[in-house]
C-alpha cells in the first residue's frame, strides 16, 4: 500500500511539471487508476522510489518551515515557495531515466489525444441537444479556447494576489457568461441553463 501511495506521488509530481501547459487539468487532482497504470508503464526500482520518498520528506520539511516564517512579505513568501516546488520537480525528474521520461511523454500525449476527443463528444452532444448550427459551434469552442487561455495566464501571474485572481476568475466567468448570450438563442440558453441546474442537483443528492 505504501509503494502505491509512494508510486501516486511520484507520478502526481512528475506529470505536474511536464503537463503545466495543459489547463485542463488541476495538478494534484491526480485520478488512481490513471496513477497506477502510469507507475506500471515507467516501472520504478526500489532505489527510485526510496530517494523520491526522501525527497518527498526534504520537500515536507522545507514547505514546514517556510509556513512557519512570519518575517517575510506574501509576494516573497509565494517566490520562496514557486522556486521551492521547481526545485523539488527538477530533483524528480532528474532520478528518472531516458526511457521512462519517454513513457511519461507517451502518457501525456495519450491523455491529451483523449482529452481532445472528449471534448469533441462534448460539443457534439450539445450541438444535437441545442440545434447549433455549425457556425454556433465554431465560435463557442473559440469562446472556450479564449477563457482557458486567459485563466491559465491568470493562474501563471505570479504578481497578483489571490483575492484579485479569485476577481479577475469572476470577472472572466461574466465575460464567458456575456459571449454565450451573443453566440446562443434565448431558447438555447435557457435550455443550457436548465441542463446546469439538473447537473448540479444530481451533485448535491
Amino acid at each position: 500500500m505504501k509503494r502505491i501511495v509512494l508510486s501516486v506521488l511520484v507520478l502526481s509530481l512528475v506529470f505536474t511539471v511536464q503537463a503545466q501547459d495543459q489547463p485542463k487539468e488541476k495538478p494534484g487532482k491526480f485520478n488512481r487508476r490513471h496513477s497506477r497504470e502510469n507507475t506500471e508503464r515507467i516501472r520504478l526500482s526500489e532505489e527510485q522510489r526510496a530517494k523520491f520518498k526522501t525527497l518527498h520528506e526534504d520537500f515536507r520539511k522545507q514547505l514546514d518551515e517556510l509556513k512557519k516564517n512570519d518575517n517575510i512579505t506574501v509576494k516573497e513568501w509565494r517566490s520562496k515557495m514557486e522556486n521551492l516546488r521547481k526545485d523539488q520537480r527538477d530533483k524528480f525528474q532528474s532520478l528518472l531515466t531516458t526511457d521512462q521520461k519517454q513513457q511519461i511523454e507517451k502518457s501525456k500525449a495519450e491523455r491529451k489525444s483523449r482529452m481532445e476527443a472528449r471534448s469533441k463528444e462534448g460539443f457534439d452532444r450539445m450541438k444535437d441537444r441545442l440545434k447549433l448550427s455549425d457556425d454556433q459551434v465554431e465560435k463557442m469552442k473559440k469562446n472556450r479556447e479564449d477563457m482557458m487561455s486567459k485563466m491559465k495566464s491568470l493562474k501563471e501571474n505570479k504578481d497578483m494576489d489571490q483575492m484579485k485572481r479569485k476577481e479577475a476568475m469572476k470577472d472572466l466567468m461574466k465575460e464567458r457568461k456575456e459571449k454565450l448570450k451573443s453566440i446562443l438563442t434565448e431558447d438555447q440558453m435557457k435550455q443550457l441553463k436548465e441542463k446546469g441546474k439538473r447537473k448540479h442537483h444530481r451533485v448535491k443528492i
